[in-house]
């Protein structure tokens, strides 16, 4: 993967225009019945703080990840932007448009489409789903034939175009719901967990298709929010990562990376004929820093350490080896994944949450 800096990632973004701008959003769920709870003495949780002083912006054109676990209030930040939820305090602006006082407008900006759509009418085939909520939007029975046509064509489900709703696989469902939010062909979408019920080849297509939107004609600005990380690597120019409601982390995924660790963990497969005697000689030039251990073929062996940069680490072990007499077969270096960096980041909440209690 290419190298990106910081500055690099800032400078990209700076020339293009903000398509969405989200300041010191806040959203607290207050208690339910508080007053009846109080009167009838009932025992209720206190008010939930699913957002804490969000700002990030995003550019046009730009394909955002959003990243967290599970009630870190990735799907509140959405909605919000969708306009479906007012938050507490703070403002989003989409494409100029407050999503508070001016929600129509914005919400003829944006395409969303959830992991768990419910708003569908299981009843109608997902030909007639797709044309009610095409004549929703405004769009002439002309116009929305033609849209879609080319919108079950492009997600490859034409053939299910009559099939009820409630008849199609949780995959193909998924793949309708994000049809639906490109009906208008909205400038921004959002994109909560779009390939969560997809077979790996159904979402390689989505991913491709998500990638082309956002560099090929009038360019779509996207908010991706997912629990695959190989997939956020892949799409994402930049990443937040939120937990407990809070932004912890924004940059590129290389930058992620480094800057949650600058270690790397390092393998040398080698070739040791020379047996016992040559395993115990290895050992023996070896300190405690290095792992070796026996692969699974023959007289294949792993040589495993990890090494900060530009230590002599790997010098000294390749020199070792070609000294005993070993055939190197192989050198594999791998760096932070956004796994470990999410860890890393639930991890130091864990651990404040503790210091808190």
């Amino acid at each position: 993967m290419m190298s990106i800096d910081s500055e690099s990632i800032e400078s990209a973004t700076r020339d293009r225009a903000i398509a969405v701008s989200v300041d010191h959003i806040s959203k607290t769920y207050p208690v339910s019945f508080l007053r009846l709870k109080r009167l009838f003495r009932r025992r209720f949780k206190p008010p939930v703080e699913a957002l804490r002083d969000v700002s990030f912006e995003i550019s046009e054109g730009e394909i955002f990840g959003l990243i967290g676990p599970n009630g870190a209030g990735k799907t509140t930040l959405t909605k919000i932007m969708a306009t479906l939820v007012q938050p507490t305090s703070g403002s989003v602006s989409i494409k100029g448009f407050d999503s508070v006082r001016e929600d129509e407008d914005v919400r003829r900006q944006v395409g969303l489409a959830t992991a768990e759509e419910r708003s569908f009418y299981w009843r109608l085939s997902a030909e007639e789903n797709l044309m009610f909520f095409a004549r929703l939007y405004g769009l002439g029975e002309a116009a929305a034939k033609k849209r879609i046509h080319d919108l079950l064509d492009r997600f490859e489900i034409g053939d299910l175009a009559r099939r009820r709703f409630g008849e199609l696989s949780t995959g193909n469902k998924q793949r309708l719901a994000v049809a639906r939010a490109m009906l208008p062909s909205p400038p921004i979408l959002l994109l909560d967990e779009p390939t969560r019920s997809l077979d790996p080849l159904a979402a390689a297509r989505m991913r491709t298709l998500i990638k082309s939107l956002a560099t090929e004609g009038a360019r779509v600005t996207v908010l991706l929010t997912s629990h695959n990380l190989l997939e956020v690597e892949e799409l994402c120019e930049r990443v937040a990562i939120i937990g407990a409601g809070r932004i912890r982390a924004l940059d590129s995924p290389e930058n992620l990376r480094q800057v949650h660790t600058q270690t790397e963990r390092v393998e040398i497969i080698f070739s040791a004929r020379g047996g016992t005697k040559q395993e115990a000689e290895l050992r023996h030039l070896l300190n405690d820093d290095f792992e070796l251990t026996a692969a699974v073929r023959g007289d294949e062996w792993v040589l495993s350490f990890s090494r900060e940069p530009l230590d002599n680490k790997l010098d000294s072990a390749l020199n070792v080896l070609h000294e005993s007499g070993a055939v190197i077969l192989s050198v594999e270096a791998k760096r932070a994944t956004l796994l470990d960096v999410l860890e890393s980041y639930e991890n130091e909440e864990s651990r404040e949450n503790g210091s808190h209690s």
